[in-house]
Protein backbone atom coordinates (compact mmCIF):
# COMPACT_ATOMS: atom_id res chain seq x y z
CA UNK A 1 0.00 0.00 0.00
CA UNK A 2 1.49 3.39 -1.04
CA UNK A 3 1.77 5.66 1.44
CA UNK A 4 -0.82 8.08 2.81
CA UNK A 5 -0.85 11.28 1.49
CA UNK A 6 -0.24 14.15 3.51
CA UNK A 7 -3.52 15.97 2.79
CA UNK A 8 -5.61 12.33 3.62
CA UNK A 9 -4.29 12.65 7.21
CA UNK A 10 -6.13 13.35 9.97
CA UNK A 11 -5.98 17.20 11.61
CA UNK A 12 -5.92 17.87 14.93
CA UNK A 13 -5.31 20.97 17.54
CA UNK A 14 -5.41 19.70 20.21
CA UNK A 15 -2.60 17.67 20.93
CA UNK A 16 1.13 16.66 19.38
CA UNK A 17 3.75 14.55 20.03
CA UNK A 18 7.10 14.66 19.19
CA UNK A 19 8.75 11.56 20.59
CA UNK A 20 12.12 12.11 19.35
CA UNK A 21 12.38 15.33 20.79
CA UNK A 22 10.28 14.18 23.87
CA UNK A 23 7.96 17.06 23.32
CA UNK A 24 4.17 16.79 24.33
CA UNK A 25 1.20 19.88 23.75
CA UNK A 26 -1.77 20.84 24.73
CA UNK A 27 -3.65 23.58 22.27
CA UNK A 28 0.34 25.02 21.79
CA UNK A 29 1.01 24.50 25.61
CA UNK A 30 4.40 22.32 26.25
CA UNK A 31 3.26 19.67 29.14
CA UNK A 32 5.82 20.48 31.48
CA UNK A 33 4.42 23.72 31.77
CA UNK A 34 0.87 22.68 32.35
CA UNK A 35 2.06 19.65 34.23
CA UNK A 36 4.20 22.53 36.70
CA UNK A 37 1.41 24.84 37.07
CA UNK A 38 -2.25 23.91 35.29
CA UNK A 39 -5.38 22.59 37.40
CA UNK A 40 -7.29 19.85 35.91
CA UNK A 41 -10.38 21.76 35.16
CA UNK A 42 -7.98 24.50 33.12
CA UNK A 43 -6.72 21.98 31.34
CA UNK A 44 -9.64 20.56 30.18
CA UNK A 45 -11.48 24.08 29.08
CA UNK A 46 -8.02 24.43 27.37
CA UNK A 47 -8.88 21.30 25.75
CA UNK A 48 -12.14 22.11 24.85
CA UNK A 49 -11.94 26.17 24.10
CA UNK A 50 -8.04 26.64 22.47
CA UNK A 51 -7.16 28.87 25.32
CA UNK A 52 -7.16 28.88 29.45
CA UNK A 53 -9.72 30.14 31.01
CA UNK A 54 -9.14 33.55 33.02
CA UNK A 55 -10.69 33.43 36.68
CA UNK A 56 -14.18 33.88 36.28
CA UNK A 57 -14.62 31.69 32.81
CA UNK A 58 -12.51 29.01 35.65
CA UNK A 59 -15.07 29.46 38.23
CA UNK A 60 -18.10 29.44 36.19
CA UNK A 61 -16.50 26.27 34.30
CA UNK A 62 -15.96 24.13 37.64
CA UNK A 63 -19.66 25.36 38.87
CA UNK A 64 -20.70 23.38 35.19
CA UNK A 65 -18.63 20.24 36.68
CA UNK A 66 -19.97 20.27 40.25
CA UNK A 67 -23.42 20.23 38.86
CA UNK A 68 -23.27 17.44 36.58
CA UNK A 69 -21.70 14.85 39.14
CA UNK A 70 -24.05 13.03 40.61
CA UNK A 71 -25.34 9.68 39.52
CA UNK A 72 -28.84 9.48 38.85
CA UNK A 73 -31.38 6.74 40.74
CA UNK A 74 -31.65 4.74 38.25
CA UNK A 75 -28.22 4.33 36.43
CA UNK A 76 -27.13 3.75 40.54
CA UNK A 77 -29.64 0.96 40.72
CA UNK A 78 -28.45 -0.77 36.97
CA UNK A 79 -24.75 -0.36 38.81
CA UNK A 80 -25.59 -2.20 41.91
CA UNK A 81 -27.49 -5.27 39.90
CA UNK A 82 -23.91 -6.10 37.95
CA UNK A 83 -21.41 -8.71 39.71
CA UNK A 84 -19.49 -7.73 42.10
CA UNK A 85 -16.59 -9.91 40.25
CA UNK A 86 -17.08 -7.49 37.27
CA UNK A 87 -14.28 -5.80 36.01
CA UNK A 88 -14.06 -2.55 36.76
CA UNK A 89 -13.40 -1.03 33.48
CA UNK A 90 -16.34 -3.12 32.00
CA UNK A 91 -18.66 -1.77 34.39
CA UNK A 92 -17.76 2.16 33.04
CA UNK A 93 -17.96 0.80 29.60
CA UNK A 94 -21.54 -0.61 30.19
CA UNK A 95 -22.40 2.26 32.79
CA UNK A 96 -21.51 5.08 30.23
CA UNK A 97 -23.74 3.26 27.28
CA UNK A 98 -26.57 3.10 29.76
CA UNK A 99 -25.96 6.83 30.55
CA UNK A 100 -26.96 6.95 26.94
CA UNK A 101 -29.55 5.05 27.09
CA UNK A 102 -31.23 7.09 29.90
CA UNK A 103 -30.53 10.31 27.80
CA UNK A 104 -33.64 11.20 25.46
CA UNK A 105 -31.75 13.72 23.33
CA UNK A 106 -28.35 11.56 23.00
CA UNK A 107 -28.59 11.82 18.98
CA UNK A 108 -28.64 15.66 19.48
CA UNK A 109 -25.27 16.67 17.87
CA UNK A 110 -25.92 20.62 17.65
CA UNK A 111 -23.13 22.28 19.55
CA UNK A 112 -24.92 22.85 22.24
CA UNK A 113 -26.20 19.25 22.88
CA UNK A 114 -22.52 18.49 22.29
CA UNK A 115 -20.89 20.76 24.76
CA UNK A 116 -23.48 19.45 27.47
CA UNK A 117 -23.04 15.80 26.95
CA UNK A 118 -19.00 15.90 27.18
CA UNK A 119 -19.73 18.18 30.47
CA UNK A 120 -22.07 15.79 31.86
CA UNK A 121 -19.42 12.45 30.93
CA UNK A 122 -16.34 14.37 31.94
CA UNK A 123 -18.02 15.34 35.22
CA UNK A 124 -19.50 12.09 36.08
CA UNK A 125 -16.73 10.23 35.24
CA UNK A 126 -14.99 10.01 38.57
CA UNK A 127 -18.44 9.79 40.22
CA UNK A 128 -19.39 6.12 38.83
CA UNK A 129 -15.22 4.83 39.12
CA UNK A 130 -15.35 6.11 42.80
CA UNK A 131 -19.38 4.77 43.19
CA UNK A 132 -18.37 1.18 41.98
CA UNK A 133 -15.22 0.74 44.13
CA UNK A 134 -17.84 1.13 47.26
CA UNK A 135 -20.42 -0.92 45.54
CA UNK A 136 -18.30 -4.07 44.61
CA UNK A 137 -16.93 -3.73 48.32
CA UNK A 138 -20.78 -4.24 49.94
CA UNK A 139 -20.80 0.04 50.85
CA UNK A 140 -22.95 2.23 49.93
CA UNK A 141 -21.70 5.23 47.32
CA UNK A 142 -20.62 8.63 48.78
CA UNK A 143 -22.58 11.65 46.66
CA UNK A 144 -20.14 14.20 45.40
CA UNK A 145 -19.22 17.07 47.65
CA UNK A 146 -19.96 20.70 46.77
CA UNK A 147 -16.56 22.88 46.45
CA UNK A 148 -13.89 20.29 45.58
CA UNK A 149 -11.92 19.63 42.74
CA UNK A 150 -12.32 16.06 40.43
CA UNK A 151 -9.25 14.99 41.72
CA UNK A 152 -10.40 15.92 45.27
CA UNK A 153 -13.83 15.00 44.83
CA UNK A 154 -12.69 11.26 43.81
CA UNK A 155 -10.41 10.65 46.84
CA UNK A 156 -13.55 11.79 49.03
CA UNK A 157 -16.03 9.63 46.87
CA UNK A 158 -13.95 6.50 48.05
CA UNK A 159 -14.12 6.42 51.82
CA UNK A 160 -15.51 10.09 52.50
CA UNK A 161 -12.49 10.90 54.19
CA UNK A 162 -10.45 14.59 54.01
CA UNK A 163 -8.25 14.00 51.34
CA UNK A 164 -4.21 14.02 51.95
CA UNK A 165 -3.39 17.61 49.61
CA UNK A 166 -0.66 15.72 48.56
CA UNK A 167 -2.69 13.15 47.35
CA UNK A 168 -4.89 15.85 45.41
CA UNK A 169 -1.69 17.13 44.05
CA UNK A 170 -0.27 14.36 42.75
CA UNK A 171 -3.59 12.93 41.48
CA UNK A 172 -4.50 16.29 39.98
CA UNK A 173 -0.64 16.51 37.99
CA UNK A 174 -1.50 12.63 36.56
CA UNK A 175 -5.38 14.01 35.33
CA UNK A 176 -3.28 16.79 33.40
CA UNK A 177 -0.50 14.42 32.02
CA UNK A 178 -2.94 11.72 30.74
CA UNK A 179 -5.69 14.41 29.63
CA UNK A 180 -4.14 13.99 25.61
CA UNK A 181 -1.73 12.40 23.58
CA UNK A 182 -2.47 12.15 19.44
CA UNK A 183 -4.20 9.77 17.87
CA UNK A 184 -3.42 7.23 20.15
CA UNK A 185 -5.92 4.47 19.85
CA UNK A 186 -8.75 4.89 21.56
CA UNK A 187 -8.50 8.86 20.12
CA UNK A 188 -8.85 7.14 16.75
CA UNK A 189 -11.71 4.96 18.11
CA UNK A 190 -13.56 7.74 19.56
CA UNK A 191 -13.41 9.79 16.14
CA UNK A 192 -14.12 7.00 13.99
CA UNK A 193 -16.84 6.39 15.75
CA UNK A 194 -18.00 9.88 15.90
CA UNK A 195 -17.57 9.85 12.00
CA UNK A 196 -20.50 7.80 11.49
CA UNK A 197 -22.41 10.48 13.09
CA UNK A 198 -23.62 8.62 16.02
CA UNK A 199 -24.31 9.98 19.18
CA UNK A 200 -21.47 10.64 21.82
CA UNK A 201 -21.81 8.48 24.20
CA UNK A 202 -21.63 5.77 21.38
CA UNK A 203 -18.00 7.22 20.69
CA UNK A 204 -16.72 7.35 24.39
CA UNK A 205 -18.26 3.67 24.81
CA UNK A 206 -15.84 3.03 21.55
CA UNK A 207 -12.72 4.31 23.79
CA UNK A 208 -13.37 2.93 26.73
CA UNK A 209 -13.56 -0.59 25.29
CA UNK A 210 -10.44 0.24 23.49
CA UNK A 211 -8.28 1.78 26.05
CA UNK A 212 -9.87 -1.57 28.42
CA UNK A 213 -7.01 -3.84 26.10
CA UNK A 214 -3.76 -4.20 27.84
CA UNK A 215 -2.02 -3.02 25.09
CA UNK A 216 -3.14 0.28 25.18
CA UNK A 217 -4.14 1.03 29.08
CA UNK A 218 -2.64 -1.96 30.97
CA UNK A 219 0.62 -0.67 31.44
CA UNK A 220 0.73 1.15 35.01
CA UNK A 221 -1.47 -1.86 36.52
CA UNK A 222 1.21 -4.19 35.31
CA UNK A 223 4.15 -1.82 36.03
CA UNK A 224 2.48 -2.03 39.75
CA UNK A 225 2.46 -5.93 39.37
CA UNK A 226 6.26 -5.97 38.95
CA UNK A 227 6.91 -3.76 41.94
CA UNK A 228 4.96 -6.24 44.28
CA UNK A 229 6.01 -8.89 42.87
CA UNK A 230 9.61 -7.35 43.34
CA UNK A 231 8.86 -6.61 47.14
CA UNK A 232 7.72 -10.23 47.33
CA UNK A 233 11.14 -11.44 46.31
CA UNK A 234 12.26 -9.62 48.89
CA UNK A 235 15.62 -8.53 46.74
CA UNK A 236 14.89 -5.95 44.06
CA UNK A 237 18.51 -6.38 42.47
CA UNK A 238 17.67 -10.09 42.35
CA UNK A 239 14.55 -9.77 40.87
CA UNK A 240 15.62 -7.62 38.31
CA UNK A 241 18.29 -10.08 37.52
CA UNK A 242 16.29 -12.65 37.41
CA UNK A 243 13.60 -10.64 35.16
CA UNK A 244 16.58 -9.66 32.96
CA UNK A 245 17.72 -13.14 32.65
CA UNK A 246 14.38 -14.74 31.99
CA UNK A 247 13.44 -12.27 29.29
CA UNK A 248 10.82 -10.76 31.11
CA UNK A 249 9.87 -6.60 29.79
CA UNK A 250 10.11 -4.42 33.14
CA UNK A 251 6.92 -2.46 32.72
CA UNK A 252 6.94 1.18 32.22
CA UNK A 253 10.18 1.57 31.09
CA UNK A 254 10.33 2.57 27.52
CA UNK A 255 7.34 3.64 25.51
CA UNK A 256 6.84 3.21 21.92
CA UNK A 257 6.42 7.18 20.91
CA UNK A 258 9.21 8.30 22.94
CA UNK A 259 13.00 8.06 22.14
CA UNK A 260 14.17 10.31 25.09
CA UNK A 261 12.76 10.63 28.91
CA UNK A 262 9.02 11.04 28.57
CA UNK A 263 8.62 14.60 29.35
CA UNK A 264 5.42 13.65 31.62
CA UNK A 265 7.54 11.35 33.96
CA UNK A 266 9.92 14.14 35.19
CA UNK A 267 6.67 15.67 36.73
CA UNK A 268 5.24 13.24 38.38
CA UNK A 269 8.32 11.30 40.10
CA UNK A 270 9.08 14.52 42.61
CA UNK A 271 5.05 14.24 43.07
CA UNK A 272 5.31 10.53 43.67
CA UNK A 273 8.16 10.90 46.17
CA UNK A 274 6.40 13.30 47.84
CA UNK A 275 3.20 11.49 48.38
CA UNK A 276 5.41 8.61 49.60
CA UNK A 277 6.55 10.67 52.28
CA UNK A 278 3.80 12.80 53.62
CA UNK A 279 1.29 9.65 53.60
CA UNK A 280 4.46 7.27 54.85
CA UNK A 281 4.11 4.99 52.34
CA UNK A 282 7.41 4.68 51.16
CA UNK A 283 7.82 1.09 50.02
CA UNK A 284 6.48 1.51 46.39
CA UNK A 285 8.12 4.37 45.21
CA UNK A 286 11.43 3.08 46.90
CA UNK A 287 11.44 -0.04 44.82
CA UNK A 288 10.57 1.74 41.31
CA UNK A 289 13.11 3.81 41.84
CA UNK A 290 15.83 0.92 42.55
CA UNK A 291 14.01 -0.63 39.54
CA UNK A 292 14.85 2.33 37.55
CA UNK A 293 18.41 2.86 38.73
CA UNK A 294 19.23 -0.45 37.81
CA UNK A 295 17.44 -0.27 34.46
CA UNK A 296 19.45 2.81 33.99
CA UNK A 297 22.64 1.22 34.51
CA UNK A 298 22.13 -1.67 32.47
CA UNK A 299 23.59 -1.65 28.78
CA UNK A 300 20.27 -3.24 27.12
CA UNK A 301 18.56 0.19 28.44
CA UNK A 302 21.41 2.31 27.91
CA UNK A 303 21.84 1.38 24.47
CA UNK A 304 18.51 1.42 23.18
CA UNK A 305 17.84 5.09 25.55
CA UNK A 306 15.07 3.43 27.31
CA UNK A 307 13.86 5.72 30.27
CA UNK A 308 10.93 5.12 32.45
CA UNK A 309 7.17 6.51 31.25
CA UNK A 310 4.51 8.12 32.77
CA UNK A 311 2.64 4.81 33.43
CA UNK A 312 5.98 4.09 35.53
CA UNK A 313 5.06 6.33 38.43
CA UNK A 314 1.98 7.11 37.90
CA UNK A 315 1.39 2.86 39.41
CA UNK A 316 3.04 4.34 42.53
CA UNK A 317 0.82 7.24 42.82
CA UNK A 318 -2.72 5.43 42.34
CA UNK A 319 -1.47 2.70 44.45
CA UNK A 320 -0.36 4.93 47.57
CA UNK A 321 -3.54 7.16 47.49
CA UNK A 322 -5.29 3.33 48.09
CA UNK A 323 -6.49 2.34 44.50
CA UNK A 324 -6.78 -1.90 43.71
CA UNK A 325 -4.71 -2.57 40.50
CA UNK A 326 -7.56 -2.99 39.00
CA UNK A 327 -9.16 0.06 38.88
CA UNK A 328 -5.76 1.99 37.55
CA UNK A 329 -7.06 2.06 33.89
CA UNK A 330 -10.54 3.87 35.24
CA UNK A 331 -8.16 6.41 36.29
CA UNK A 332 -6.95 6.85 33.00
CA UNK A 333 -10.60 7.06 31.57
CA UNK A 334 -11.25 10.08 33.89
CA UNK A 335 -8.13 11.87 32.91
CA UNK A 336 -8.64 11.07 29.02
CA UNK A 337 -12.40 11.43 28.77
CA UNK A 338 -10.66 15.13 28.76
CA UNK A 339 -8.80 14.00 25.56
CA UNK A 340 -11.44 12.04 23.96
CA UNK A 341 -13.97 14.81 24.07
CA UNK A 342 -12.20 17.92 22.58
CA UNK A 343 -11.38 15.33 19.83
CA UNK A 344 -15.28 14.41 19.21
CA UNK A 345 -16.01 18.08 19.10
CA UNK A 346 -13.48 18.84 16.74
CA UNK A 347 -14.25 15.41 14.68
CA UNK A 348 -17.89 16.77 14.56
CA UNK A 349 -16.94 20.31 13.49
CA UNK A 350 -15.52 19.22 10.07
CA UNK A 351 -17.11 15.87 9.96
CA UNK A 352 -16.03 13.11 7.19
CA UNK A 353 -16.60 9.16 7.13
CA UNK A 354 -13.05 7.80 8.30
CA UNK A 355 -12.66 4.65 6.32
CA UNK A 356 -9.29 4.12 6.30
CA UNK A 357 -7.45 2.51 2.96
CA UNK A 358 -6.98 -1.36 3.11
CA UNK A 359 -4.37 -4.02 1.86
CA UNK A 360 -5.50 -6.67 0.56
CA UNK A 361 -3.69 -9.99 0.91
CA UNK A 362 -5.86 -12.70 0.35
CA UNK A 363 -6.73 -15.22 -2.37
CA UNK A 364 -7.88 -13.66 -6.21
CA UNK A 365 -9.53 -15.81 -9.10
CA UNK A 366 -11.50 -18.76 -7.06
CA UNK A 367 -13.85 -20.35 -8.46
CA UNK A 368 -17.10 -21.06 -6.37
CA UNK A 369 -17.78 -25.00 -6.26
CA UNK A 370 -21.29 -26.57 -5.85
CA UNK A 371 -22.15 -27.73 -2.26
CA UNK A 372 -22.74 -31.17 -3.46
CA UNK A 373 -19.38 -31.20 -5.31
CA UNK A 374 -16.99 -30.07 -2.18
Amino acid sequence: MSETKKEDRMATSSSFVDGTKGILIYRGYDIRDLGANATFEEVIYLLWNGDLPNAGELESFKAALESKRALPDQLLSIMKQFPANSHPMAVLRTTVSALGLLDRDADDLTPEGVRGKVLYLTAIMPTIVAAWERIRNGSEPIPPRRGLSQAANFLYMLDGNEPNPDAVKALDSYLVLLADHGFNASTFSARVTTSTGTDVYSAITSAIGTLKGPAHGGATQRAMEQFIDAAQRGDVSAWFTEARESGRRIMGIGHRIYKVEDPRARILRPLAEKLAKSSGTSEWFNIAQQIEALARADDYFIERDLYANVDYYSAVVLYTIGLPVDQFTCLFTMSRIAGWCSQVMEQLADNRLIRPQESYVGQRDRVYVPLEKR
